[in-house]
């Protein structure tokens, strides 16, 4: 499985039971969608293994402008938005069920990614002070505890998160991992990378790391 939270078989099945009832439903608005992917050697920044024919990208949703497909504003509440493109030019399937995608920032420390409930607890403290609820004099009001956006979150995780346990051969696979900034400053990408670890072959063959610099897009 990929190792970006406690039980992610479960949840894949799981998220993609709510996501289809979601749809379903009209939760999902028509102007949040996911990117399409392209191979991933068209990006401007990516990692590419010749000898094992897969190539990986990694682009940041680091402005406003691009975060417009999410329904919540992430990058405004310290937490990136990766967009990672996997292609599989090869002719054996591969296999993402136990790999490792982390952040590294410049001083080299390894940043996981962020689960819902990481998104959900910082929004709870930061969504405003909460709404004053009068109470019958002489009572002072009462404040309301503000209410964490955490059906968009839960939304957002369902729709966009990265969920391809495999990469059939000549193909490409793509979604979005959500990575902690707060206390990395002003300029979180420099000298930053992304790094992939553990990706194995169908057969069990485990294919060299992959690293992607993150410099490019700042």
């Amino acid at each position: 499985m990929i190792i970006v939270r406690n039980s992610m078989r479960p949840r894949f099945f799981i998220s993609l039971a709510l996501a289809l009832c979601l749809t379903a439903t009209g939760v999902f608005a028509s102007d949040h969608k996911m990117p399409v992917p392209k191979d991933a050697s068209t990006y401007p920044s990516y990692d590419s293994h010749s000898n094992e024919h897969v190539v990986i990208a990694a682009i940041p949703y680091d402005t406003k402008k691009m975060g417009k497909i999410f329904r919540v504003h992430y990058t405004e509440n310290n937490f990136m938005p990766i967009y990672i493109v996997v292609t599989n030019n090869g002719d054996k399937t591969i296999s993402l069920d136990q790999a490792r995608i982390d952040f590294i920032d410049a001083a080299g420390d390894r940043i996981p990614a962020a689960q819902p409930e990481d998104v959900e607890r910082r929004m709870t403290h930061i969504t405003g002070p909460g709404k004053m609820i009068p109470l019958p004099e002489p009572l002072p009001p009462i404040r309301r505890k503000p209410h964490s956006p955490d059906k968009k979150i839960e939304a957002d995780f369902n729709q966009f998160e990265y969920s391809a346990i495999t990469v059939p051969p000549h193909s490409t696979r793509a979604g979005f991992l959500f990575y902690d900034m707060q206390g990395l400053g002003h300029t979180p990408l420099k000298g930053a990378s992304l790094v992939l670890r553990d990706l194995r072959t169908a057969s069990g063959q485990e294919l060299f790391y992959f690293q992607i610099p993150l410099d490019k897009y700042l």
